[in-house]
């Protein structure tokens, strides 16, 4: 006769050890109290991310700022020079370099946050971790980027002896504050998408080639006569971002419904893309 006594022991041990199941069941977009449980991770992924960008070069954390040095200098010869570009009343490296601050950390910030999910597909197979640490923390290494490059911003300023509104200044971090907000959502999508399309990490760099012209970096958006082609640029998340920069070393006042609609489609994007990387 088989003695079935080991059952209610049996029983008891899968009740103390419960099966798990990862899936988009939840309606949080983010949760919050998930990420700062894995809160270390994002310092993992973000340092790891720098010293392997900067890893085995002569010149390490220097090229943070010698790319748009060089940048800028090449657009100060030929559109400040060569093509007489309007800048808002301020010298034209300090009207460039504030534009490209910004820009390198938002076009770094999304192609690197879109070929992150595959990057360390290695990593997500093997450990359950909030898949959104990858993306996130990919945007905070172009913001260490960013802030090496501030400081010579401000040196710039110094050099040029230009004038700053201290009572505008914290304009500065909400124009940082916009550019993550507008580098996550679209950075978010493509991770998404790159997951399940490989096409898009050739489609990336083209986007971003676009965004660049279509955005007042290198031209102030009072050079568009016609009024349509100012709202078309105005729907770039990033206007907002350069714009409110901007403010506290120009003489000119922004037009606030411009910055609106940008503020709105970085929004916008932000929960759409948070929306369909949650999804898939």
């Amino acid at each position: 006769m088989n003695n079935r006594s080991d059952i209610p022991i049996s029983m008891q041990s899968l009740s103390d050890n419960p099966e798990y199941t990862i899936d988009s069941g939840s309606r949080q977009l983010m949760n919050m109290g998930e990420l700062w449980k894995y809160r270390e991770l994002f310092y993992f992924f973000t340092w790891r991310d720098i010293k392997i960008k900067y890893k085995q070069t002569v010149l390490g954390f220097l090229w943070a700022i010698i790319q748009p040095v060089l940048m800028m200098a090449i657009f100060t010869l030929f559109f400040g020079h060569a093509l007489n570009v309007p800048s808002q009343n301020i010298p034209y490296p300090v009207f460039v370099f504030s534009g490209l601050l910004l820009w390198n950390l938002y076009s770094t910030g999304l192609s690197s946050s879109a070929n992150s999910m595959v990057s360390n597909s290695h990593i997500i197979k093997k450990i359950y971790f909030p898949r959104l640490i990858v993306p996130v923390s990919s945007v905070l290494v172009a913001l260490f980027d960013f802030v090496m490059a501030l400081c010579l911003f401000i040196v710039l300023l110094i050099y040029y002896q230009q004038a700053v509104d201290l009572s505008a200044l914290w304009l500065w971090p909400t124009g940082i504050l916009i550019t993550l907000i507008a580098t996550l959502g679209p950075g978010t999508w493509i991770a998404a998408l790159n997951v399940k399309y490989r096409d898009f990490r050739y489609v990336i760099p083209f986007l971003i080639q676009v965004l660049f012209f279509l955005t007042p970096v290198i031209y102030p958006i009072g050079m568009l006569e016609h009024e349509i082609l100012q709202y078309i640029v105005a729907i770039s998340p990033m206007y907002a971002a350069i714009e409110l920069f901007r403010i506290p070393i120009v003489n000119e006042s922004p037009d606030l419904l411009l910055i609106g609609i940008s503020a709105i489609s970085s929004i916008l994007f932000l929960i759409g893309g948070l929306f369909y990387f949650k999804k898939n």
